[in-house]
């Protein structure tokens, strides 16, 4: 593993974040201990889950709720869709 203080890192954090993206071991030392940098996956369907601790069940009903405000705001003429002019 290549390990960098953060000193060094930052001067070209580009290259060693592509180092790691193509499997290099690349880490940073920080307070006597090494920070690994590694690619990860992101799922965006279980954020929500995962972010805010819901259960699917709470998540569903959250989203409901939501929509429903949506829906009425614009119903009453508080709101209305997005169209990207102003």
């Amino acid at each position: 593993m290549k390990t960098l203080s953060v000193t060094q890192g930052r001067q070209n954090l580009g290259a060693w974040l592509k180092r790691a993206l193509n499997g290099e071991d690349v880490g940073f030392v920080v307070d006597g201990r090494i920070v690994a940098l590694r690619p990860v996956e992101v799922h965006s369907e279980d954020y929500v889950l995962r972010e805010y601790g819901l259960t699917e069940t709470a998540a569903e009903a959250a989203y409901q709720e939501a929509k429903a405000d949506v829906l009425k705001a614009r119903k009453d003429g508080k709101s209305r869709p997005f169209t990207g002019k102003l």
